[in-house]
């Protein structure tokens, strides 16, 4: 069954919060990237490319966690467990759409070395449980 997002981390998320992203390496160890983020209702997306690490643990095992921290009051967090889907369908918009919020530019003009990024990838985390004090 999945969780809800309280309103305040709705809005941390909403906002230009960086979240830490934690996925298994195939030896069991973990594997963290901090990464931008927006939300749709109470999943959580990311984008990545079809080459990274984090792209190929999560095709081998879904299980993901999050990590939110409030910028503004550093000992108030939450942890998101959940489970992840991926796409490329709707990549490209995606990065886009998070590079506007987070520099106020497209990704191409943010980071003009993109055009040999690989293919973008649509992660789609769906939360089971949420831990934390947000």
């Amino acid at each position: 069954m999945p969780a809800t997002l309280s309103d305040r981390l709705k809005s941390l998320i909403d906002g230009k919060v960086f979240i830490v992203l934690g996925t298994l390496q195939p030896d069991g160890g973990a594997q963290l990237s901090p990464v931008w983020v927006k939300r749709d209702g109470d999943d959580v997306l990311v984008s990545t490319t079809v080459d990274r690490r984090k792209t190929k643990n999560l095709r081998r095992d879904p299980r993901v966690t999050v990590v939110v921290q409030d910028p503004d009051s550093p000992y108030e967090y939450a942890e998101i467990r959940g489970t992840a889907e991926l796409t490329t369908e709707g990549g490209a918009a995606l990065i886009d759409e998070l590079s506007v919020k987070y520099t106020g530019k497209k990704y191409a003009e943010f980071n003009p070395a993109s055009a040999q990024d690989a293919e973008r990838v649509v992660v789609r985390i769906t939360p089971r449980k949420v831990v934390g004090n947000l």
